[in-house]
């Protein structure tokens, strides 16, 4: 699969138009797990984003995710909004 600029381009203008909205992730952990994520879009960067997830009930703690927009062009994640 070849990326091209143009795609890399509409993900990044894409994710950038949620900045501050609440999202759900569903992350591919390879070997057909996936893992489910709620959090916010906190920042923006040239080659990746942040998104924040709360602590929960079952005492996972708060974390820092940070993934590529290619990541999201390869499908390893997909993002929805809340």
């Amino acid at each position: 699969m070849i990326l091209k600029q143009s795609d890399i381009q509409k993900v990044k203008n894409s994710v950038g138009k949620q900045l501050g909205q609440k999202v759900i992730l569903k992350l591919n952990k390879g070997r057909h797990r996936i893992d489910v994520q709620e959090g916010v879009l906190k920042e923006v960067y040239p080659s990746i984003f942040i998104v924040e997830v709360e602590a929960t009930e079952d005492g996972v703690p708060a974390k820092t995710l940070s993934f590529s927009y290619t990541d999201v062009i390869t499908k390893d994640v997909r993002m929805m909004l809340c």
